[in-house]
């Protein structure tokens, strides 16, 4: 495995969500506070508790901008 593999948006079934590879969880940060991520397959957001900013995934790539997170609702 090359490391652009571990990027690569995994390709799901019509009608699901996508999935994203758990090694690219183990190396994204938030890029506000450095802390790790947790998966919201649901609404497809990486979510940083401790910034409570929720992060979107589009087309399978996450977006790791500050101003495009969405505050996360205490």
């Amino acid at each position: 495995m090359t490391p652009s593999d571990a990027l690569t948006p995994v390709a799901p079934p019509a009608g699901e969500p996508t999935r994203v590879d758990p090694r690219l969880l183990e190396i994204l940060v938030c890029p506000v506070t450095r802390a790790t991520l947790s998966y919201d397959s649901a609404r497809q957001e990486l979510i940083s508790r401790a910034a409570k900013l929720a992060y979107p995934i589009r087309d399978g790539i996450p977006i790791m901008l500050p101003e495009e997170a969405r505050p996360l609702d205490d």
